[in-house]
């Protein structure tokens, strides 16, 4: 039997991540399993107004050894692209976006590293600013996050899968940003697909894919999940409670 712990997106929202450590620690203490790996399905920037503090978390957690795991959603990939010099912007946004538009909640990023009215400055001293707050172990981070996690019974990525590509041929843009084409597909993918991305009231069983993104970003709840093989419990402050597909 295989113990998979899993958190949705994050979005700065740093007191809800710790709750969530908090859960995986007491049935961590039920179970007896130490080593089991926690995967963060992405998405730790922007909306919430503490980023800066939820990277330090994860990178002091992973240099003290613990057992985390990290994928990449869109929002990390756009920071990491926009902290590059000359600033990049992620393909799969509109062309009159950026990082910092204030629809996508960069700016509540920016201003976690001190950067106080980003919304009132020029462009290019925004860019320069955040390059020079932003520090290096943050950007190395965001630049090394793995885009899935596959065990035996489950495939783990930001947003999901392309229906009928092996997980081996998975493009990123896909693993990143793929909604309806995804969502809307019924078949079994060989694994339970385990993702974020799309907010949904509550985490979601749709009998091939487990959605665990319950909208932290909107200052809704953040939904942690453990896994056995492919059995499924939510983590709640009064133990599991069984996620069951409604598929």
């Amino acid at each position: 039997m295989q113990r998979v712990y899993a958190i949705g997106d994050i979005h700065g929202q740093l007191d809800m991540l710790r709750a969530a450590h908090a859960l995986i620690a007491e049935d961590r203490q039920a179970t007896g399993d130490t080593r089991a790996p926690v995967v963060h399905l992405g998405d730790f920037c922007d909306r919430g107004p503490r980023t800066k503090e939820v990277l330090d978390l994860l990178i002091d957690g992973a240099t003290q050894g613990a057992p985390w795991r990290f994928v990449m959603g869109n929002h990390d990939r756009m920071m990491s692209l926009y902290l590059q010099d000359p600033p990049k912007s992620d393909p799969r946004l509109r062309p009159d976006y950026s990082w910092s538009h204030e629809q996508l909640g960069g700016q509540e990023t920016l201003r976690s590293y001190g950067i106080e009215r980003p919304e009132e400055m020029d462009t290019a001293e925004v860019h320069a600013l955040a390059r020079r707050r932003v520090p290096p172990e943050h950007v190395a981070f965001l630049a090394g996050l793995e885009t899935f996690v596959e065990t035996d019974h489950l495939f783990l990525a930001h947003a999901g899968i392309r229906p009928g590509v092996p997980f081996s041929d998975q493009a990123e843009d896909d693993l990143l940003w793929i909604r309806q084409e995804f969502h809307s597909d019924p078949r079994d993918h060989g694994k339970l697909v385990v993702h974020g991305h799309t907010p949904v009231r509550e985490a979601t069983h749709y009998g091939n894919r487990v959605n665990l993104d319950t909208g932290a970003g909107f200052g809704r709840a953040l939904s942690v999940a453990v896994f056995e093989d492919r059995d499924c419990w939510l983590l709640t402050p009064g133990g599991r409670k069984p996620l069951l597909s409604e598929g």
